[in-house]
C-alpha cells in the first residue's frame, strides 16, 4: 500500500470486521490538493448505496485557504466509490444482511492514486469492547513478561 491520508482508528474498535475490500475515489481537483496536505478525517464516515452505487458519507476533506475562488468547497459531500461490478454486487448483498455495515478503514495514496480500504463490519455490543479491551490488555502484559524473561 501506499503513503497514508487518515486512518479511522474507531473502527476496530466499535465494529468486528470481516471483509476487507479496496475502492478508488472520485474527487474533485481541491480535493486531491488538500489530501496531499493531509488534511482528511476519516473516522465518523460510513458507506451507503444509492442507485446501486457506493458512496462514502461524512469523510471530512477540509478545502486548503488558496482553494480556487470559482467554486465552492463542501467539505464533506458523498464522494462516490469506484468498485467492479461483482464487488458492488457482493457488498450490497452482504450489506443488507442485519447488522453488517460498510466502513472505512484507511484513505492512502497508490501509484498516484487516492483509494479508501473498506471493510464489511458487525456492530460490537459494549460487552464485546470490554472483552475485546481485556484481551489486548493481557496480550500486552504477557510481552512485557516474556520481554522480562529474555532479557
Amino acid at each position: 500500500m501506499g503513503s497514508e491520508i487518515a486512518l479511522n482508528r474507531k473502527a476496530r474498535h466499535d465494529y468486528t470486521l470481516e471483509e476487507q475490500i479496496e475502492a478508488g475515489l472520485v474527487l474533485e481537483g481541491w480535493e486531491v490538493k488538500s489530501l496531499r496536505q493531509g488534511r482528511a478525517q476519516i473516522s465518523d464516515a460510513y458507506v451507503v448505496f444509492k442507485n446501486r452505487e457506493a458512496y462514502l458519507l461524512n469523510a471530512m476533506i477540509t478545502p486548503l485557504q488558496t482553494a480556487s475562488t470559482h467554486i465552492t468547497p463542501e467539505s464533506s459531500r458523498s464522494r462516490k466509490l469506484l468498485l467492479h461490478a461483482k464487488e458492488l454486487t457482493r457488498l450490497l448483498g452482504k450489506n443488507q444482511e442485519k447488522g453488517y455495515t460498510l466502513i472505512p478503514l484507511k484513505l492512502y495514496w497508490k501509484k498516484n492514486r487516492a483509494k479508501v480500504l473498506i471493510a464489511l463490519g458487525k456492530g460490537k455490543k459494549e460487552y464485546d469492547k470490554r472483552a475485546s479491551e481485556k484481551e489486548r490488555s493481557w496480550e500486552r502484559q504477557k510481552a512485557q513478561v516474556l520481554r522480562r524473561h529474555t532479557l
